[in-house]
């Protein structure tokens, strides 16, 4: 059964995506807040109804939603809710939150350059209308107003807002100083590593957004902070949190070590990289396991320990041999 515990009530909902459900919660301030919501189908409305009912509540009574980024399964329960419900996030949600035609069109002629950037099969080429697909599962809203680093969340006294990207560009949680309450969204989950999901950039004119290194160093921020507990997106409470992420850290570090051990003995582009990196997966899981191979390839680039050995696509990398420096006597 739902409950309250020290102003917080995790509401878990179901969604038809493989990372399974998502946890929503309910924060009492001077506004009844509901950070985050579930998917858009009437599975996820109903079980979110009869969870607030468990706590002696209905929608009704919510009066504000804070999301702490734009993925299906954190906003789209939103189009349930009356336009009388104030909606506050960061700015970047917007776009996908409205999903016009053009911010669409602009979406696959992103992933259409990329694939060609990659070196990804043309049999592969449909991958650039998935994000088209799943837009039945997000809302059609506009912001009430935006979010950003060091805010005090709106009707959250005591709760600063955290700008946390990687995951997702417009990615933030929120920290309550006094207790070390972090509603953390997908940044530190307990069991899996969030994927580091490949985003068209602002305008077409923009280079590709590296979310690896952004995600590496929202997961470093959070221990310059007092943080006790983690309410994560998905799965249960983190209370071990420094350790958890240098455990993600060292992680990404081993898998991008073993990315580099093999561009010691031959080039390669990121699909190629990728069918090695995930043989049973990659076909049906292309996205995410395009971007999590990207991911390594980035990484391993900011340390200088690969080089793109062509100006043209598809780019492919191998090792940068490093020369011992030669000292003067």
């Amino acid at each position: 059964m739902t409950k309250w515990k020290n102003g917080i009530a995790k509401i878990t909902l179901p969604t038809p995506f493989p990372v399974g459900d998502v946890n929503v919660f309910l924060v009492k301030g001077e506004r009844l807040t509901l950070v985050d919501a579930g998917t858009n189908n009437d599975e996820s409305w109903n079980a979110f109804v009869k969870q607030l009912n468990d706590l002696h509540l209905t929608p009704n009574d919510i009066e504000q939603v804070i999301i702490t980024h734009h993925h299906p399964d954190h906003v789209g329960l939103l189009a349930y809710f009356p336009e009388s419900v104030d909606v506050f996030g960061h700015q970047l949600n917007q776009p996908w939150l409205t999903a016009t035609e053009s911010f669409i069109e602009d979406n696959e002629v992103f992933f259409e350059r990329t694939i060609e950037e990659f070196g990804v099969p043309h049999e592969f080429l449909t991958l650039k209308h998935e994000f088209r697909r799943t837009t039945e599962y997000f809302c059609n809203r506009v912001l009430t107003g935006h979010l950003v680093e060091g805010d005090t969340a709106p009707g959250l006294s005591g709760w600063k807002v955290l700008e946390t990207p990687g995951h997702a560009s417009s990615h933030i949680g929120l920290l309550r100083e006094s207790d070390g309450a972090f509603i953390g969204g997908d940044l530190l989950l307990p069991h899996i590593s969030p994927n580091p999901i490949l985003e068209p950039p602002l305008s077409r004119e923009f280079s590709r957004p590296r979310p690896q290194l952004e995600l590496n160093a929202s997961l470093e921020k959070l221990t310059h902070y007092n943080i006790q507990t983690v309410f994560p997106g998905h799965g249960d409470e983190i209370t071990e949190v420094e350790p958890l992420i240098e455990k993600r850290l060292n992680r990404q570090h081993e898998r991008a070590m073993l990315v580099k051990k093999w561009l010691q003995n031959e080039e390669m582009t990121v699909f190629e990289v990728c069918q090695r990196l995930f043989p049973h997966v990659y076909e049906r899981e292309l996205i995410l396991t395009l971007s999590e191979t990207a991911a390594q390839i980035d990484y391993l680039l900011s340390l200088q320990e690969i080089t793109m050995i062509n100006k043209e696509f598809p780019y492919r990398y191998r090792y940068k041999v490093k020369f011992p420096s030669v000292g003067g006597a």
